[in-house]
């Protein structure tokens, strides 16, 4: 297994209280993993250290091989970690075209000159549309982002990550706030970027179906740690997971 995300007895304490405590796993390549647990077993928290959101207490964090435990979000996120947040995070006043025209840009390295019209800039135009393309919202593209539905959003956000040249995605509940009708559209972009085969997802979800569905494999959080790692038909089979979530986790969705 060729991994690209590898944590060491990562931790993290708050006050008395251990959000993280020692977990060690490796997120392998070009593959799906869904981290799954009850409210408050530490996979928001665990997204935030590997994004930099947060520095842990004890442990590392390895991105193809570089330690980058104590590296910032910003620097995380050139070397290809890219993070959406349970709350959509575009900017709302632009169209759909010109957010993920200026993630293209920016990663880049090309500054706005004041005085030159974007359509100068054309292989950043033609990916933006692409991108767009990818994510179902090519028609979309002159929209402005505030008039998106919340599903619109969460593609047009994944989008911009997409344009960072994120190797390594961190979906942080991307179905949360949805309606029914858009569930199935933002599972299908999710789809759509794992068949390319060219970049990694950790995803964070509480609709099992739609884990089961996507993951190559499941790794459960319970108080803070890895209760459990492996494929779907190994983690659906394991007692300690079905005492200490799945039971419960059908019970509320029924």
């Amino acid at each position: 297994m060729e991994s690209i995300l590898e944590t060491k007895d990562l931790s993290i304490t708050f006050g008395g209280h251990t959000a993280v405590n020692s977990v060690s796993v490796e997120i392998e390549k070009n593959k799906l993993k869904s981290i799954i647990g009850p409210n408050g077993a530490g996979k928001t928290t665990f997204f935030n250290l590997l994004s930099g959101q947060l520095k842990p207490t004890n442990g590392k964090i390895f991105f193809k091989g570089e330690d980058v435990t104590r590296m910032n979000p910003t620097y995380r996120t050139r070397k290809g970690i890219g993070r959406s947040f349970q709350i959509t995070n575009v900017f709302p006043n632009l169209t759909c075209f010109e957010n993920v025209r200026l993630a293209v840009q920016s990663q880049a390295g090309v500054r706005y000159r004041m005085l030159s019209h974007f359509k100068k800039y054309k292989d950043m135009e033609r990916k933006a549309y692409e991108l767009l393309e990818l994510v179902y919202l090519g028609e979309k593209a002159m929209e402005l982002a505030i008039n998106l539905a919340h599903g619109e959003k969460r593609k047009l956000e994944i989008a911009m990550l997409l344009a960072l040249e994120t190797e390594l995605l961190l979906l942080d509940e991307p179905t949360a706030g949805m309606s029914l009708e858009e569930v199935p559209k933002i599972l299908d972009v999710i789809k759509k970027i794992k068949e390319d085969g060219n970049r990694t997802i950790l995803l964070i979800e509480h609709k099992m179906d739609m884990v089961l569905d996507l993951s190559d494999s499941i790794m459960v959080l319970f108080n803070g740690k890895l209760l459990a790692d492996g494929d779907p038909e190994e983690i659906m089979n394991n007692d300690q997971v079905q005492s200490a979530y799945l039971g419960g986790l059908y019970d509320d969705a029924s």
